[in-house]
């Protein structure tokens, strides 16, 4: 943004947006829940235990939030009824007044003998009928105005059984908020109590940082290998082709030192694969990132950091992973400390799928978009967690961008 430029507003959301976050919400707190219930069967605190209640924080946060919203709307419109409220007891009393007049006026005529009088007092007989034609116009008028009274008056009775409503609704609401508000206070202690408790096991802990590393550092040298491997075996079948075909490059090829040599098949492919970038399924039903992709700081330790090349997806026990496009599985390894491991390739893109307990495929097979990989397992701290990568040749990219936004 270039100095001195103003930042436009943000454009507020709508009731129906609200309403869909409102239900995104709770069904992110029943999935928060399950996971975290099952992270408790174990007696002692863990970092999936940690993970959980930091995501129903982060969730109850987007609620608490979500009835501000809802609260401002129906503050708006309190404001609105209230205004359209007065403006109708403004007219209403006009109307009455002028009523009152008319009916004032009509009093001095009341009898018929004023009437005649009125009427033979004419000068001409078109006057005669001009104030013939006078008195029933008035009684039209007379009647007019009743029905404009009775009009505006149900119209003022429902715009304020409609205020009274929304002060309910505000009332109602206030008292959610302030529940919800209590609810987070106690996420926030139950947070602070489990950090007590596991840094108390600080030896524990940072032994099973160094142990992660390690396996992280192992499946990222298996996977970088396997990819230099089909770069070179990609480049070797290019190279075969176009000496077959008497010429010096392939054609229909494209090749690199670095890149993977794509067919017109997996060019498309690799197309197709790039062109769904925030469009694909989890690589499990349910579940949330425990742990983004990046260097973080560890949640216990001090001045200690993980490194992640892909995202943490802690779920329920048994959860099956499933391949998010079709492709290839180019690598069914078991890495110590990541489980068994999985890897797709989607022409020039890979995505591998690790901490599996158990595999249900084979190297060489093609596998569909949404086909089951394996199952999500579960270590002995009772947390069920995904590890999920997705790779470009030999570049690690950020998946959380490349998924469906929960």
């Amino acid at each position: 943004m270039a100095a001195g430029q103003k930042r436009s507003p943000k454009k507020p959301k709508s009731k129906a947006q609200l309403e869909r976050e409102r239900k995104v919400n709770l069904n992110r707190i029943k999935e928060a829940n399950r996971i975290l219930e099952q992270t408790k069967q174990k007696k002692e605190a863990s970092i999936g235990q940690l993970n959980a209640i930091k995501e129903k924080i982060t969730v109850q946060k987007g609620v608490i939030t979500n009835i501000s919203s809802e609260l401002n709307y129906i503050e708006s419109d309190m404001q609105k009824t209230e205004t359209t409220v007065t403006s109708l007891k403004t007219d209403l009393d006009k109307l009455k007044a002028e009523y009152a007049a008319m009916v004032y006026a009509t009093a001095k005529t009341a009898n018929s003998y004023n009437k005649m009088m009125f009427l033979f007092a004419s000068e001409s007989f078109n006057n005669f009928i001009m104030r013939l034609r006078y008195l029933r116009q008035y009684s039209e008028a007379r009647k007019k105005q009743v029905a404009q009274i009775t009009h505006v008056s149900t119209s003022l009775e429902q715009k304020i059984n409609v205020l009274s409503s929304k002060k309910q609704q505000k009332e109602s609401l206030l008292h959610k908020q302030l529940d919800e508000s209590k609810n987070l206070l106690n996420l926030r202690n139950e947070q602070n109590n489990v950090i007590t408790q596991l840094s108390r096991q600080e030896q524990n802990l940072q032994q099973e940082v160094e142990r992660r590393q390690q396996a992280i550092r192992k499946l990222d040298n298996l996977i970088a290998e396997m990819v230099r491997e089909e770069i070179a075996r990609s480049a070797r079948i290019a190279r075969e082709k176009a000496a077959a075909s008497g010429s010096g490059t392939a054609a229909t090829t494209r090749s690199s030192v670095n890149k993977v040599t794509l067919t017109p098949e997996a060019a498309l492919l690799s197309s197709s694969f790039s062109g769904n970038k925030g469009r694909f399924s989890w690589p499990v039903e349910r579940g949330f990132i425990s742990q983004r992709f990046g260097v973080h700081a560890h949640p216990v330790l001090k001045g200690v950091q993980t490194q992640n090349n892909g995202i943490d997806i802690q779920t329920n026990s048994g959860q099956q992973a499933r391949a998010i496009f079709n492709g290839k599985v180019t690598l069914v390894a078991n890495i110590p400390g990541q489980g068994n491991a999985v890897m797709v390739q989607h022409g020039e893109y890979f995505t591998v799928y690790a901490k599996l307990r158990s595999v249900t495929v084979a190297e060489g097979e093609q596998v569909a978009a949404r086909a089951v990989l394996g199952t999500v397992q579960t270590n002995a701290e009772g947390t069920t967690e995904l590890q999920f990568q997705i790779w470009r040749n030999q570049n690690k990219l950020n998946p959380e961008p490349w998924l469906l936004r929960k």
